[in-house]
């Protein structure tokens, strides 16, 4: 029996019509909520990245705020808009989009915003409430892949999520979100002896280590679910054909060709296909979640603070 795909777009397009039917509850009521995203430098993928938040804000009726900064900005110049933000009332959400340039400390950046307008859910302040089991701001990602198995109809309670990745972004706010949902977790790393042995073990396999198809059909065991949260550029032909059917590898070498590389996650999906029950694809899957759920982040920011 083939592996079920879990597509993530028809998931994410179900999500920003939840959030723009509650964008209008909250106009009514005298509420747009706000998002103002906060870029520095020329980075090509940030552009990309910040452009489609400011657009889909748009399309669902958020208020939204580009800042972009040149790369020569100071970090003091970078923590002062962020403060200017804080301040203001018409902004629920502030979103610093990273990498930032080498002379703006990040962190510090990220702890300056107001927890309660920190749509990306990455302060200090959040990350305990969510470690605690509170209500919280969460990573945008991590609660997309949530979004996905639970729209999927696949359990999630009483099931064993293992983790590959201990990122702050994606692998230990991950570990939170099953912990909530009552499952139970491992987390895999660098150091993890005997990995395969380990993620066998998994019902929901969750890859977030940053290496392109690094999870093969070894470290899957039969029936599992697998989610592939990484995004990766392939260039090698030869590596290309190891991880796609042959059916897939025409549209794979188009790319290539036209673009000088394919997006690759970090699972194997010719391998993948062969042993799980189901996977989300690389593009496709996770990714389309995360602006969705940030969406939704904004939305819950704007009730959350004006109490509505």
């Amino acid at each position: 029996m083939a592996a079920r795909i879990l597509s993530g777009k028809p998931i994410a397009e179900a999500i920003k019509a939840e959030v723009a039917e509650e964008v209008i509850r909250l106009q009514a009521q005298g509420v747009r909520p706000g998002l103002a995203v906060v870029r520095v430098g020329d980075d090509p993928a940030s552009a990309v990245y910040v452009g489609s938040k400011v657009k889909t804000s748009e399309e669902l009726g958020i208020k939204s705020e580009h800042i972009h900064l040149p790369a020569t900005a100071s970090h003091n110049e970078v923590i002062g808009i962020v403060r200017e933000l804080n301040l203001r009332d018409d902004i629920d959400g502030i979103l610093v989009q990273l990498p930032l340039p080498p002379q703006v400390d990040a962190s510090a950046v990220l702890e300056a915003i107001d927890p309660r307008k920190d749509v990306d859910g990455f302060h200090p302040i959040n990350v305990g409430r969510l470690s605690l089991g509170e209500k919280a701001l969460a990573p945008c990602t991590p609660t997309g892949v949530i979004e996905i198995l639970k729209r999927s109809d696949i359990p999630i309670a009483g099931k064993h999520a293992v983790i590959v990745g201990r990122s702050n972004i994606v692998g230990k706010p991950m570990a939170m979100l099953f912990l909530k949902e009552n499952a139970t977790v491992t987390i895999c790393h660098s150091r993890t002896a005997d990995l395969p042995s380990v993620t066998r073990q998994a019902d929901i396999l969750v890859a977030a280590i940053g290496r392109a198809g690094f999870i093969r059909g070894e470290h899957i065991r039969e029936g599992a679910t697998v989610v592939d949260v990484g995004i990766n550029n392939v260039s090698d032909l030869d590596f290309a054909a190891e991880l796609f059917a042959p059916e897939d590898m025409e549209k794979r070498l188009k790319a290539i060709e036209n673009r000088g590389f394919t997006l690759v996650g970090d699972v194997n999906p010719r391998e993948a296909a062969e042993k799980a029950s189901s996977f989300t694809p690389v593009p496709g899957g996770v990714g389309l979640l995360t602006v969705a759920m940030l969406m939704k982040n904004t939305v819950e920011a704007a009730k959350m603070r004006r109490e509505v």
